[in-house]
């Protein structure tokens, strides 16, 4: 059984409003010409406080960070396909491939920075006992977040996969669903507006996303348990840019100490270095 929640969906003109801050210190004359400059698409913290974090180090040899400020799931890999920016940080990998695939586009994941403790939250429900029959689960409606959200409900025991899907599980391959679960598929960025709604029971999200309401994963129901890193937040680029000057210096940067600290010691509660 499947309905979808009506949700405001944010305006292109709006997606397309860019905020566009210098994050380093590297020389004047270097960035005005631009070999210098290495320009970075994210969209909230932590991920924009990583790349900020990141140019402090990148500046020590002479880099220049900018940080481009995007309001959406979209733009920072429009921005990097048109080659407006040098590389993102704000997603995963199978969201990137899924990118790939409905546009044509050859980005790669450069390395992975921190997993996301993602899982399910109730508003009315403390114990997944007290969940009744018959009650609504909201979903992410892409594809590889989907597939991700229904491994979890498969490894609590609430619903059963077909065979062998594991993280690629869809809707269609859910063979049993013994407390007759209505599915609500939801935008990413509107699932936080889910846990609000009445007649919705469970909610799959982010720790990011989640915040929005005031939560953090010590307020899920259940958390994922087993992790595949495929999923951690990932610095992405062009793929013919892989090898390049520009992206060895900020994966060098992203995957320093001062951002492992910074994990560890300021988000231990929402995620875990992935590197």
């Amino acid at each position: 059984m499947s309905s979808r929640l009506s949700a405001p969906l944010i305006a292109a003109a709006t997606s397309a409003v860019l905020l566009l801050t210098s994050c380093g210190a590297g020389s004047t004359d270097s960035a005005a010409e631009g070999d210098q400059v290495i320009r970075v698409a994210s969209h909230m913290p932590p991920m924009t406080d990583v790349v900020e974090l990141a140019s402090e180090a990148a500046a020590e040899d002479g880099w220049d960070v900018e940080l481009v400020r995007v309001n959406d799931n979209v733009q920072y890999n429009r921005l990097l396909v048109d080659g407006e920016v040098d590389a993102s940080f704000a997603q995963h990998e199978p969201y990137m491939e899924r990118f790939n695939e409905e546009n044509d586009a050859d980005l790669t994941a450069i390395a992975p920075i921190y997993d996301a403790k993602v899982g399910f939250y109730s508003r009315d429900y403390d114990d997944v006992a007290d969940i009744p029959d018959g009650a609504k689960v909201a979903l992410p409606n892409d594809i590889s977040n989907e597939g991700r959200a229904l491994a979890i409900l498969d490894e609590q025991g609430l619903i059963t996969l077909r065979e062998g899907v594991g993280f690629e599980g869809r809707l269609s391959d859910v063979e049993q669903n013994p407390h007759d679960f209505e599915w609500v598929q939801v935008d990413l960025l509107n699932l936080a507006s889910a846990y609000e709604e009445d007649d919705v029971a469970l909610v799959y999200n982010y720790p990011t996303y989640i915040s929005k309401v005031g939560l953090t994963p010590e307020d899920a129901l259940f958390l994922e348990e087993t992790v595949d890193q495929r999923f951690s937040i990932s610095l992405v680029a062009r793929a013919e840019d892989e090898e390049s000057e520009k992206i060895q210096a900020l994966h060098e940067a992203m995957t320093g100490e001062e951002v492992r600290d910074f994990l560890a010691e300021e988000h231990s509660a929402t995620l875990l270095p992935a590197f």
